[in-house]
């Protein structure tokens, strides 16, 4: 199955169900004139878990410091994610002022055709959180290597505060002869709406090169075709390699979303 639809129409339901994503899987919402704060009190070293959305206009963007600051009191770090690209290039001035480093996502919808399986290269499926844990830990400890035990903890154990997030959620792995997992990435699946995202995609060091990654997002577009989601998408830093290989997959990009980190 081809995505037939106009990828540039298709923005503003990929924004809805990033929003709709944050707010499902976090204990706590708290609303916000220009958008509204995540926080999981339980996971207070994962940003993913513990940050600011804007999602709608921004009266007075040198405000914004210090809402994000009230909204987010009690953690070490800031996070805000913008989801509207004119908005976010309106915020960067005053929140790099403010000390905020400033990157760029780029979301890109799949526009190619679902590949087929292919027997001679390696196979994925969906797989449990208890096969991702020991090879997310290593991935992560390699990420960073300074980190505390309890921050590895954190990161790999909010995956399953992820499964709130969508109607399906899956995990997809790609596994070596010996059965570990190698190659692995979120799927959130909402069939009703013709959606999904393919998230996190991670392949272990050991094992990069080795066909695992193509494995795992060729799997993940077959289970999002078969449950009818004709629109697939990602989202890709847009300054890293990982786009070049997106766009060789059949992704391409529809618009951008804007992060401010601080701490």
């Amino acid at each position: 199955m081809t995505s037939t639809a106009d990828p540039a129409a298709q923005l503003p339901a990929l924004r809805a169900f990033l929003a709709a994503f944050a707010r499902r899987q976090a204990p706590r919402v708290d609303e916000l004139p220009c958008g509204f704060a995540v926080v999981n009190e339980e996971l207070p070293h994962s940003r993913a878990d513990n940050q600011l959305f804007v999602d709608r206009a921004v009266d007075d963007p040198t405000a914004l410091p210090a809402l994000v600051d009230r909204a987010l009191a009690g953690l070490a770090h800031r996070l805000v994610t913008v989801l509207d690209d004119e908005t976010g290039r309106a915020l960067a001035a005053p929140l790099t002022e403010a000390g905020y480093e400033h990157t760029v996502d780029l979301l890109m919808v799949h526009q190619g055709p679902v590949p087929a399986a292919e027997s001679e290269r390696p196979r994925a499926e969906v797989v449990d959180l208890d096969a991702l844990r020991a090879p997310l830990t290593r991935r992560w400890r390699g990420f960073l290597p300074g980190a505390d035990d309890e921050t590895l903890r954190q990161l790999v154990e909010r995956r399953a505060v992820r499964q709130r997030g969508a109607p399906v959620v899956r995990f997809v792995g790609s596994r070596t002869e010996s059965g570990e997992v190698a190659s692995w990435a979120d799927l959130y699946l909402d069939p009703a709406a013709g959606l999904a995202q393919i998230e996190d995609v991670l392949t272990a060091e050991e094992h990069l090169s080795g066909g695992h990654g193509s494995a795992v997002m060729g799997e993940a577009l077959r289970l999002a075709a078969s449950a009818g989601c004709a629109t697939r998408f990602l989202i890709a830093e847009a300054d890293d390699w990982p786009r070049h290989w997106y766009r060789r997959l059949g992704f391409v990009p529809v618009g951008r979303i804007h992060c401010f980190e601080r701490g």
